[in-house]
This record gives structure tokens, C-alpha cells and sequence, in this order.
């Protein structure tokens, strides 16, 4: 009597212990938090350029002006919008460790830590103080070949993604790579960041609706989210109540015959 009491006790903490509620899988829970608009803006600021981040330059000047000339400079041909990932990363320009890139007749321009938009200035500000004249209308356009991070963990796809958007939040960027799985831990979503003097591990809770005001709620290029499996999943007794009542019905199925035939011995 003793015994079964004593394994339906280990049996029952178990099978509490064990399963996986809608509170760690639901994201963006209302969890009293007041959620402020502005901050969720100002949370998605401008991205500043970082080292290793790849530029694609393009031009156009009014009715075709000067376009051999400013194809010199540039050292590029007019590319079509299907440019492969390898492509762009031979033909367009690479921030190297001193935060510059560099072009055959404008030479090194430091961009790290600018926004692509002040980069399009800088380099109009070039153009027109050493190549052309005020009244030559000269449009750059400065790009990043899509927005690349990696995903590794409980996840449905791990490894390097691109998504052609020039804003993408970590639930985009999640849902992209097939979501999280059951066993995933959303409450503790790891995101290594590049910066200048390293990388640095950020942490945001995703089933928490106050995620949206983190500044890491919105992804940057080269970011590594890595997700990590419950401590639930450990146990191993199942992602959800069915299969962890089948598992722990199984257990406890093996015990009471153990229990019988070493009292039969």
C-alpha cells in the first residue's frame, strides 16, 4: 500500500512538473505591462552601419547625365534586381575593420556608425564637391543586400536567413525560420549582437507583451538568435498533456509489474 501511494505521489509531481502550458508558448502575453506606442517607435530606429555589413551603391543622374562617368567612379555596371547573395558580395562593398569602403576614383569613405541615409549624402556630398557640377541632379542610393541573421537552437530552421525588409522584428525573423518549437523557451530568447568593440548576448522574453518596447525587439544584420529548450524537456515525459500522461502511464505500468514480481520471488 505504501508503494502505491508512494509512486502515485512521484507519478503526479511529475506529470505537474512535466507539461507544457499555453503561458510558455503564447507570445506576447498582457502581463499588466502598458505597452507604449512611442517606445515601440523609438525602439525601431535607424540601423547604424557596422563592420562586415555589405553595401549595394546604385545611381541615377537626371535624363542619363554623366552615367559613364559616374560608372568609373563607382568601378559597377547597372545590375538587374535578381543579384545572387554571391553577387552582391563580390560587386558591392564590404565595411572593412576600420569601418571604410573604398572606390577606385572616391577612395576610402568611413561609414561605420552611419545610417544609410547619411551614407547617401556623404557620397553625394563627394560627388558634387570634386566631379560635378550643382546643376547635374545626382541621385545614390545606399543598400544592405537584404537583412541577414542566423537562427540556431529549438527552432524549425536553423542557420544563416535573409529577408529583403529594412526593418524586421524578432517575431518576423522567428516565424521566417519555422518558428519556435514546443519545447522552446520563449521566456529567454538569446540574441548576439555585433558591435564595433564585440559581441555582446542580449536576452528578451517573447511571451511577455513589454518585448515590443526592448531595443532588441527589432533585429539587426548579422544577429544570432539562439533559443534554448525547456528544462521541462529534460524529463522527457512529452510536449503535451497526452503524451505525457501516455509516457507516464507507461512508467507507471512498468513499476506496479516490477513491484508484483519481486514480490512473487
Amino acid at each position: 500500500m505504501k508503494m502505491k501511494f508512494l509512486v502515485s505521489i512521484i507519478l503526479c509531481a511529475l506529470f505537474l512538473s512535466s507539461c507544457i502550458t499555453n503561458k510558455d508558448v503564447v507570445y506576447l502575453q498582457d502581463k499588466g505591462t502598458v505597452v507604449d506606442t512611442l517606445a515601440i517607435n523609438a525602439a525601431a530606429k535607424p540601423y547604424r552601419l557596422n563592420i562586415n555589413d555589405q553595401l549595394k551603391v546604385s545611381f541615377k543622374t537626371e535624363l542619363g547625365q554623366d552615367i559613364q562617368e559616374v560608372t568609373k567612379i563607382f568601378n559597377v555596371t547597372e545590375k538587374e534586381p535578381g543579384d545572387t547573395e554571391q553577387q552582391l558580395y563580390f560587386s558591392g562593398n564590404t565595411i572593412d575593420v576600420h569601418g571604410n569602403i573604398e572606390f577606385p576614383v572616391l577612395g576610402k569613405i568611413n561609414v561605420l556608425g552611419y545610417t544609410l541615409e547619411e551614407v547617401e549624402d556623404k557620397i553625394k556630398e563627394l560627388l558634387y564637391e570634386y566631379y560635378f557640377q550643382d546643376d547635374v541632379e545626382l541621385y545614390v542610393t545606399v543598400k544592405l543586400p537584404g537583412l541577414k541573421y542566423t537562427t540556431l537552437g529549438e527552432i524549425g530552421s536553423s542557420g544563416p536567413k535573409v529577408l529583403y525588409k529594412n526593418r524586421v522584428n524578432i517575431i518576423e525573423a522567428i516565424a521566417n525560420a519555422g518558428d519556435i518549437s514546443q519545447t522552446g523557451d520563449r521566456k529567454d530568447v538569446l540574441i548576439v549582437r555585433q558591435y564595433p568593440q564585440g559581441q555582446k548576448i542580449h536576452h528578451i522574453d517573447l511571451t511577455d507583451i513589454a518585448a515590443m518596447q526592448s531595443e532588441f525587439y527589432y533585429i539587426k544584420p548579422n544577429d544570432i538568435i539562439m533559443v534554448k529548450p525547456l528544462k521541462r524537456k529534460a524529463l522527457g515525459a512529452g510536449q503535451t498533456a497526452t503524451q505525457t500522461f501516455t509516457t507516464i502511464a507507461s512508467i507507471f505500468s512498468v513499476l506496479v509489474s516490477t513491484y508484483f514480481l519481486a514480490r512473487n520471488l
